[in-house]
């Protein structure tokens, strides 16, 4: 899914490894908008002509910067010189503010609930992009305020970015300018695969064969890294086992079970619990439940996955190709004895590519500092020293530069990293001169794969139903959850009553209004 797990910590790797960028103008509306108009008047001189034209930099701004993740390690030495840069460049500087990984989903929409104080945000079709932008939450960007403000970004970005990230044909966000494909992967041992003499791990049968084999013999050690308890309404697998493996979309990933079949020209909407593949996957889930494969205590896990592979307590997990790739690097980095591997549990399958607002920033509706945010985020994407040094860290202390577009791990790289500096993720993204050979070759094999349709850039407005909405992601955590790992016994009786709830909470209302929403949105571009 776009954002089918929420933790992408480390998304560098994968845009690291793009190649083919379009080039291209955007395009959008020309109207003055109110959103515009709150910004006036806010800087008397913000935005002035000077020579040429050029915005007026004259008076100091400070920025102020929300962003998802752990705040790094080493903030202060990297902002402090961004700071410095940013001073001569624009006359501004800037401060980030960051929610961490474990509360971000709680933080977030309060931050807007409550009208901080704050001017850029980081946001992506799976972190609030339309819910905020419906509510007022962001402000309204204009053709004339991105030509004016970011030139670079307007002449590098490729219109269908700019069209993907509008909603309702207004635009809220500069969108990422990189091409990423969203499947699902899973990252394993491979010395534990070799070592019980097991097949290539290629399908669901043979990743099962591999789990419970782990579980039986690999003593103090968890099979699979499950971690349900930070608010995640699905099972970290569905999107590789249920979704990928049957051509399924769901329309809002974050939300709602309800989806489509990508090949169905119609968009006809179903309940993906209400279907005979959720029943099968079940009977998988449960197996493996059975067999040990993950905790008993899985819903309240809330250790780091990552960090609990690294210190050999688990053995595989699922994730986007380009987190599992840069956690397969750093392992080889720091215990090379280690030997893991990656699996495409439905190669055969349609590849889907993420749609721009995968990864954006966004400028909060109340800025006061509208223009020079626009310029800071043109510099974050644009400009190559201020890039770098965002993405990357202090060259030679967080990264060594490898000719001009890759990089080698600093001596404290891991001081500055696990936060959505992805937001401006463009063609100056460098790539890991570790990057793994096999993920590069398994992206390359998708391009061929990758699937557009016509609902590709749909976004649902749950507006008129956001309290069922609401009903029913509580529904889903209570009941989806625990039958998904294997927690109720009779799975015929907990899929029974898990869509009985459902109901209750109003899923066939929700997807009335939505197929009312697809039908409309295809008739208008036929």
């Amino acid at each position: 899914m776009t954002k089918k797990k929420k933790k992408l910590t480390a998304t560098l790797a994968m845009v690291m490894m793009l190649g083919t960028i379009l080039s291209a103008c955007g395009g959008g509306n020309n109207s003055n908008t109110a959103a515009e108009a709150t910004n006036n008047g806010a800087t008397a001189t913000e935005g002035a002509a000077t020579n040429a034209g050029a915005p007026d930099t004259s008076k100091e701004v400070k920025l102020k910067m929300l962003l998802v993740g752990s705040k790094p390690a080493d903030y202060d030495k990297v902002f402090g010189e961004l700071n410095t840069k940013l001073k001569e460049k624009i006359n501004a500087t800037v401060e980030a503010e960051f929610l961490d990984w474990s509360d971000w989903t709680q933080k977030y929409p309060l931050k807007f609930a409550a009208n901080e104080d704050f001017d850029l945000v980081y946001t992506a079709n799976w972190a609030f992009y339309n819910d905020q932008a419906l509510k007022g939450g962001f402000m309204e960007l204009t053709d004339d305020m991105l030509s004016k403000y970011m030139p670079q970004t307007w002449e590098a970005m490729p219109k269908v970015n700019w069209d993907q990230a509008k909603v309702d044909g207004k635009l809220f966000m500069v969108p990422n300018n990189n091409v990423e494909v969203t499947d699902k992967v899973v990252l394993y041992r491979e010395d534990l695969r070799k070592k019980y003499n097991l097949p290539e791990i290629n399908s669901r049968e043979s990743y099962a064969n591999y789990l419970k084999a782990v579980a039986k013999d690999e003593k103090g050690m968890t099979a699979y890294g499950a971690k349900p308890a930070d608010g995640w309404k699905f099972h970290e697998l569905d999107q590789t086992l249920l979704e990928q493996n049957n051509n399924f979309n769901l329309v809002d990933a974050n939300l709602l079970p309800l989806a489509y079949k990508l090949d169905d020209a119609s968009g006809k909407v179903f309940n993906i619990y209400d279907t005979p593949e959720f029943k099968q996957l079940l009977t998988y889930y449960k197996d493996l439940a059975d067999n040990g494969v993950w905790s008993k205590n899985v819903v309240s896990n809330k250790n780091d996955v990552w960090q609990d592979i690294k210190a050999g307590k688990v053995s595989s997990y699922a994730h986007n190709l380009g987190t599992v790739a840069f956690d397969l690097a750093e392992m080889r980095r720091d215990k090379p004895d280690v030997e893991l591997g990656i699996a495409d549990l439905t190669p055969d399958k349609k590849k889907i590519a993420a749609i721009s607002t995968q990864n954006g920033i966004s400028i909060h509706a109340t800025s006061k500092n509208a223009e020079r945010s626009l310029m800071l985020i043109d510099l974050l994407q644009n400009d190559k020293e201020i890039h770098d040094l965002t993405m990357y860290g202090i060259a030679g202390t967080h990264y060594t530069p490898v000719g001009d577009d890759k990089f080698s791990a600093g001596p404290a790289a891991g001081n500055y990293t696990g936060f959505s500096n992805w937001g401006w993720n463009s063609p100056l993204n460098r790539k890991d001169s570790a990057y793994p050979v096999e993920a590069d070759n398994m992206f390359n094999s998708w391009q061929s794969n990758i699937f557009h349709f016509p609902l590709e850039t749909f976004v649902f407005d749950t507006a008129a139903v956001k309290n069922e909405v609401a009903n029913i992601g509580n529904v889903m955590l209570r009941y989806a959850i625990p039958l998904e790992y294997g927690l109720i016994a009779d799975i015929d009786k907990g899929q029974a009553e898990l869509i009985k709830q459902l109901k209750a909470a109003g899923i066939d209302k929700v997807q009335t209004e939505m197929q009312t929403q697809i039908d409309a949105f295809l008739a208008a571009n036929k």
